[in-house]
């Protein structure tokens, strides 16, 4: 059963439409995370969930409470719900632990030991709780603004790209953290990201929003590996998209005929395959004789970044594809480990792993 329940939200700021029509189930204890370019609405969304706003139309129901109903609407200091926006947003004049302990009740039993606690799980030394936001660094400010949201034990979590301002490595374990602490407390959360990896690693669901309605909404993998369209599977991780003719499981394309995951038929058709699918293995251009049924290419660019490697491979022997004059030179883009990466120039031999997918 929902814990969290968004019907048909719609919100404007005179003439433009922040939200078109929201419809978003949350379970309980679960995460949920919401992805989209800026301007889309996912900062809107938050709002109006948090009570800081009231949708124009549409209901917002928590645990069965509603929330929010047309232009009727619970105040944001009733509803049971933490926010940690991106900036963080602490109280200047306050100590490190009185921020964090801000929402908590001066008697609680053992409440000093618990800032502590909260303190050491978002990563935050001992000493620093003596301290005023002002001599923290951005990255601790949103660390103690995460523990603050914590300490108030919400029904629900609201996300606003809270880990943005953090390093890469500390980010990730961030993240874990966080996941983890509010999974242990059963705690429902939603993350807003421009980062979808953040988003597709944190998340047991994730939507994607665009221009104020969500493309597509469900399970992480589901999403990545079968997005509903072009702009989905290329917003949430790169892609390589191909125009292909479609019959029974199959797709004659720029790569030769390859299984799709549909039995559709179309003559005109895009598939889309990620990077990952595309193993190269070096051979050389006499490796390439005898064997009219091998797909090989040419490695034109390579650009190094330690642990990945972008690889640029332009296809020698596509033969007859559909809509080849769209594709002419162009070559595929894919991502390998940097140890084993073809340098330029070299001859490799492409296969596919797995089936493609079949875009709308």
């Amino acid at each position: 059963m929902s814990f969290l329940q968004l019907r048909a939200l719609n919100k404007h700021y005179g003439s433009v439409k922040a939200l078109d029509g929201i419809d978003l189930n949350v379970v309980a204890g679960s995460r949920t995370a919401i992805v989209g370019p800026s301007g889309c609405g996912k900062t809107t969304l938050l709002r109006l969930i948090a009570g800081f706003e009231a949708p124009d139309e549409g209901s917002i129901t928590l645990d069965g409470t509603v929330l929010a109903n047309g232009g009727s609407s619970v105040p944001a200091h009733k509803r049971g719900i933490g926010l940690v926006a991106q900036d963080g947003a602490l109280f200047p004049h306050l100590t490190v632990a009185a921020n964090i302990g801000f929402g908590m009740d001066r008697g609680e039993a053992d409440r000093t030991e618990r800032i502590a606690e909260l303190a050491y799980i978002v990563g935050l030394d001992k000493a620093i709780l003596k301290r005023h936001p002002h001599e923290l660094s951005g990255g601790q400010q949103q660390r103690v603004a995460i523990a603050r949201a914590m300490a108030r034990k919400p029904r629900l979590m609201l996300l606003d790209e809270p880990f943005s301002a953090l390093d890469t490595g500390l980010r990730a374990s961030m993240r874990k953290a966080v996941a983890e602490l509010l999974e242990s407390a059963g705690v429902a959360t939603i993350l807003v990201t421009h980062d979808q990896s953040e988003a597709l690693s944190f998340a047991d669901q994730v939507a994607v929003m665009r221009d104020g309605k969500f493309s597509q909404v469900g399970a992480p993998r589901e999403l990545y590996l079968r997005p509903r369209d072009r702009m989905i599977a290329e917003f949430l991780g790169d892609a390589v998209v191909l125009p292909a003719r479609v019959d029974s499981g199959f797709a004659q394309c720029p790569l030769g005929r390859i299984a799709v995951d549909s039995t559709e038929r179309r003559d005109t058709a895009r598939i889309m395959l990620r990077p990952e699918q595309l193993t190269l293995k070096c051979t050389s251009r006499e490796g390439m004789s005898g064997t009219p049924d091998m797909l090989f290419g040419e490695v034109v660019e390579t650009e190094f970044a330690g642990s990945l490697c972008t690889v640029a491979v332009r296809l020698l022997n596509n033969a007859d594809p559909p809509d080849a004059a769209a594709i002419g030179n162009t070559p595929l883009i894919l991502k390998k480990p940097g140890m084993d990466a073809p340098t330029t120039g070299e001859v490799v031999r492409i296969s596919v792993v797995g089936k493609a997918h079949l875009l709308a």
